[in-house]
């Protein structure tokens, strides 16, 4: 069984944003929690590359649409590179296969009866690339999103016959899980319940697109064609162009995670594509929120875009992932806040953990000959620490199992916390001093690494570049969450209380994580 899940397919009208960068992070904690438990995991993410939004993006540039998806793309590609996302697949809709998988895809839902023809009236927005139901009336309609004027358009369409689907679509997001977060669920609800109506899927007198089959002057409508990636995404090197080859390495997905404006094409257009051509459907669609910045959306009119490429550069990828998922409840709206930003990341992982690690392991160094010191009582699952690892671990797997990143790092964050205060009440450093109390000293020092090697561990899907940095600097051997699945049970294994061994190497320590200095603003 495959662990499918997907970001967006983001569309490459401009180069990446801090919401694609946010949207990517999440899901390769995910993914590296999957295959940490063992999972055989397919992380897929691409680029969603037709429409007429990019013809005309690319024609004001002087490029050719093909040369301006291939900068773009490789922008995309260059930019999760440098984050090291753990994606198995970057699927771009201009492969050639894709566009095979998209003429299958369309000759069973033809074959099922729900491809007709009519006129499709009404405002369009480009920037969306779809049809705007409300503002009909209006004078001087504008996109509510991009703030755009909308256009009049007028032609004969292709339309799938959405409204045949209504029944199983309401019985679809009824189910418990299938669309998340709750908030989400009831805004598909009500968008239902107001009456599933045709919808189009082709658009005339459009080169930049994939043609389609028998229909002269036709191309897809980028969405139809779009949310197909996700399948052609699945082929492996060397595989045939073959739709069915495609679905049986790894579909259905388990989850599609992807911003709240895109949700009602997952949750209700793409099933009930799949239902027409009979296909099984995704498990989980997950619609995250929005982020603003110091309160403001953020815009190039306004000046206050974060370019997640700079980002990097500035402030390294824990620091990122540490706010991003550890301050924003993944599901809701979040903000991007300067000083809240260098403040948690400095306070959670440079003093907490940080400093939780290197002093503890400088005293055990120092007075137990540079190695783990030998424990009796720690190792007993009685202990205070070892009952506050066994309550993260729990709330830390649950949470990352619900895409709930903030309890999950709150939880991980919690133990450090613990142990940093255990270690304040035993206060070795004072101990030590007293005669016959050594056995007590190693005792907790050694109940203070062992909480910091699981902390390691658990914060490994979440940020993999400190867990890897802490659990070698405790002497232990790294879980790969990059790329394959661990043999399973093995990280689950490493997070029972008192495998840390007495007597084990403890290499000299240095920071494990640097303080976040941020004199200007980002």
């Amino acid at each position: 069984m495959t662990y499918t899940l997907t970001t967006p397919l983001y569309y490459v009208n401009d180069k990446p944003h801090l919401g694609s960068a946010y949207t990517t992070l999440a899901c390769d904690a995910l993914a590296r929690f999957q295959r940490l438990k063992g999972e055989r995991v397919l992380f897929i993410t691409g680029c969603d590359e037709h429409g007429q939004k990019i013809q005309r993006t690319a024609e004001a540039a002087g490029l050719s649409p093909q040369a301006h998806c291939d900068g773009v793309s490789a922008q995309y590609r260059e930019l999760w590179d440098r984050w090291q996302i753990s994606n198995n697949r970057l699927i771009r809709t201009t492969d050639p296969r894709h566009r095979q998988i998209v003429e299958q895809f369309f000759a069973r839902v033809e074959a099922s009866g729900d491809i007709v023809e009519g006129r499709q009236q009404g405002w369009y927005c480009v920037a969306c690339e779809e049809f705007k139901d409300d503002p009909h009336e209006a004078q001087d309609p504008e996109c509510p999103t991009h703030r755009r004027p909308l256009e009049w358009r007028d032609e004969v369409n292709l339309f799938f016959r959405l409204s045949r689907y209504q029944e199983q679509i309401e019985a679809l997001i009824a189910q418990p899980g299938f669309i998340q977060p709750a908030s989400r669920r009831n805004e598909v609800e009500n968008f239902v319940k107001q009456g599933l109506r045709d919808f189009s899927i082709s658009r005339v007198n459009l080169p930049w697109g994939i043609p389609v089959p028998g229909h002269e002057g036709h191309t897809f409508y980028v969405w139809f064609d779009a949310l197909l990636g996700y399948i052609t995404a699945l082929l492996e090197e060397g595989d045939a162009p073959d739709l069915d080859q495609a679905l049986s390495r790894g579909w259905p997905a388990s989850v599609h995670v992807i911003g709240k404006d895109i949700l009602r094409f997952h949750a209700v257009y793409w099933p009930a594509m799949l239902l027409s051509a009979g296909l099984p459907l995704p498990a989980k669609v997950f619609g995250h929120g929005f982020l603003t910045r110091e309160g403001q959306k953020m815009g190039k009119s306004l000046g206050n875009v974060l370019d997640p490429a700079q980002l990097l550069e500035r402030c390294g990828r824990d620091a990122v992932r540490w706010y991003l998922l550890r301050d924003i409840p993944f599901g809701d709206d979040g903000d991007f806040q300067q000083q809240r930003f260098s403040d948690l990341v400095n306070n959670d992982l440079a003093n907490t953990i940080g400093n939780m690690l290197n002093r503890t392991s400088s005293m055990a160094r120092r007075w137990f000959e540079n190695a783990v010191p030998p424990a009796s009582v720690a190792m007993g699952s009685d202990h205070q620490l070892a009952q506050a690892a066994a309550q993260a671990r729990t709330v830390v797997l649950d949470g990352l199992e619900q895409l709930e990143f903030r309890s999950a790092a709150e939880a991980a964050l919690q133990l450090a916390i613990a142990a940093n205060g255990f270690l304040n009440e035993q206060a070795p450093w004072s101990r030590m001093k007293q005669e016959g109390t050594r056995d007590q000293v190693a005792d907790d020092l050694y109940a203070v690494l062992e909480a910091a090697r699981i902390t390691a561990l658990l914060m490994a899907p979440l940020l993999p570049d400190l867990s890897e940095r802490m659990l070698l600097q405790l002497g232990q051997s790294v879980p790969d969450s990059s790329a394959t699945a661990q043999p399973d049970g093995t990280w689950l294994r490493q997070l029972e209380w008192g495998a840390l061994q007495s007597g084990a190497p403890l290499p000299e320590p240095s920071p494990v994580m640097a303080r976040l200095e941020l004199s200007e603003p980002l």
